[in-house]
């Protein structure tokens, strides 16, 4: 609430308020199985991201999402783990890499509630949630052959290189057939509102396992089957059960990351207690440096992504061929800020090496770099995004129509939509049902407002099949990628829709 209240990205205060408690004396410490945190959090966390995400502007975008996604994630790690192995004491490669695969994925729960307060081109938030939704994999993986690697000492290419294929193709294998036994489920079995929300929270948790117990990426199959889910809701889910998931949804992922960012600050006495021979400020000052080269890569990357842009133009058909200038790739490359994916990595690390044998070196020291990093971005960058983006006069773009040229467009064919389906298909009862005749006259703009009548089961079926037509011209706009709505616009009036349909149903 405070948060809201002064402006400011919730994941900051929550992170400020974790550090208050943990401050407290004889305040208790939470401590968390480490092999559980990735299973608490990550999928549901994932498979809400999925939800809410656009396809069509996810495919769109599809080239600079996929290069900051896997190639700057990797580049990010890659560097992270020489300037660690250089600078850091104690630091081999492979411990490099393990740190650069934690903290090398942004989070986009930051960015996201940040830019709710400062408007941004459309295109810049369809690309952080897409880099979002997919940086995690890639960044696991990443964490995945390091931890190998740190265990038995060597890194074999060939093998590495079979495992990532396999890492990828099964992840999204596994992600869309569940998926799509879960799609078959719903439409099929004898299932109500509750049952259909409590079958969308067993699904990612079901995508994860499966695809972690054959070692392939439970993270690609939460997203993939995510994706494939939420494209085909209207598909397979009644009215009532998608609006009753979307708040079940809305209030469950805001609460785990809550969970998560107050654990960040109230984790830091145990860390810090666990720094064996290396001083608070030479940790400090290790985080900073590992800071600073995130930070770095990322603004590098951003700018090395328009100049690739701008000569790959010259060969192949790109989703925008204008020069972005420098103003929207320091925006871009000042968003990366670090939270829930970088904390679950790091605390997943086991305490020990294997069972019964050594410590797993440099845990505490890697644990409190990871938590310099996210504090800093959080509180530097994500007090700060705001105040550039204000300066800073971003470009319009016409990937979407204007939200009232394009509010007003989607009333005026919905409504020549409904009145010449009224017209062509229930002319008879259009004339013995005065319900339907309000309605027909509504649309044409003559009233505001229907009486409260009864209605037969004719005319409802008639008027819930006109809502149907009214939504199936809504989700075929969504997929012309020739038309300029935002998907946002269109799953409100979608949203609209239900709501009607939900209000008919109650009526005798």
């Amino acid at each position: 609430m405070l948060a809201n209240k002064i402006k400011v990205a919730y994941p900051v205060l929550l992170v400020i308020a974790g550090l208050i408690i943990s401050s407290i004396p004889n305040i208790p410490v939470i401590k968390i199985d480490p092999e559980l945190i990735f299973i608490i959090f990550l999928p549901p966390l994932l498979y809400e991201a999925a939800w809410a995400i656009s396809w069509k502007e996810l495919w769109k975008w599809r080239r600079i999402v996929g290069s900051f996604a896997f190639l700057v994630v990797f580049l990010t790690a890659t560097t992270v783990a020489f300037v660690a192995n250089h600078f850091i004491p104690g630091f081999s490669l492979a411990l490099g890499f393990l740190l650069g695969g934690i903290v090398s994925p942004p989070d986009a729960v930051s960015a996201g509630a940040i830019l709710k307060f400062v408007k941004v081109p459309n295109r810049m938030s369809s690309i952080l949630e897409g880099e979002s939704l997919l940086n995690d994999a890639s960044s696991l993986i990443i964490f995945r052959f390091a931890m190998i690697a740190v265990a038995t000492g060597q890194f074999i290419w060939h093998e590495a290189a079979l495992s990532f294929l396999w890492m990828l193709t099964g992840g999204i294998g596994i992600g869309i057939l569940i998926g799509w036994l879960f799609m078959k489920g719903h439409k099929f079995l004898p299932t109500d509102a509750n049952m259909d929300t409590i079958l969308t929270i067993v699904a990612p948790y079901l995508m994860y396992i499966a695809a972690e117990e054959v070692h392939s990426s439970g993270v690609l199959a939460v997203v993939s089957g995510g994706l494939l889910l939420s494209n085909n809701r209207h598909r397979f889910l009644s009215t009532s059960s998608r609006l009753r998931g979307i708040n079940v949804w809305e209030s469950l992922a805001f609460a785990l990351n809550g969970i998560v960012f107050i654990l960040i600050g109230l984790d830091l006495p145990e860390i810090v207690s666990g720094l064996e021979g290396v001083s608070i400020s030479s940790a400090i000052g290790y985080g900073l440096l590992v800071t600073a080269v995130l930070v770095l890569v990322r603004l590098l990357s951003a700018y090395g992504a328009v100049v690739v842009t701008l000569i790959a133009r010259n060969f192949i058909t790109v989703a925008d061929d204008r020069n972005p200038g420098f103003k929207v790739p320091a925006i871009l490359g000042w968003t990366g800020m670090r939270g829930v994916v970088s904390l679950a990595a790091a605390l997943s690390i086991p305490v020990k090496l294997y069972e019964g044998g050594p410590d797993f070196p440099q845990r505490n020291l890697i644990l409190f770099i990871t938590f310099i990093v996210i504090l800093t971005t959080l509180v530097v960058q994500g007090l700060t995004l705001p105040l550039i983006i204000r300066k800073v006069d971003l470009p319009e773009y016409d990937d979407h129509l204007p939200d009232e040229e394009a509010e007003d467009m989607i009333r005026r064919e919905l409504a020549k939509l409904t009145v010449q389906h009224l017209s062509d298909n229930y002319t008879e009862l259009l004339d013995k049902s005065v319900f339907l005749q309000q309605v027909h006259e509504k649309w044409k703009g003559k009233i505001e407002k229907e009486s409260d009548i009864k209605l037969s089961s004719e005319t409802k079926n008639a008027y819930l099949k006109l809502l149907d037509a009214q939504r199936a011209w809504l989700i075929e706009q969504n997929h012309d990628e020739k038309q300029y709505f935002d998907e946002d616009l269109i799953r409100k009036h979608l949203m609209k829709i239900d709501l009607e349909e939900e209000r008919i149903l109650l009526i005798h």
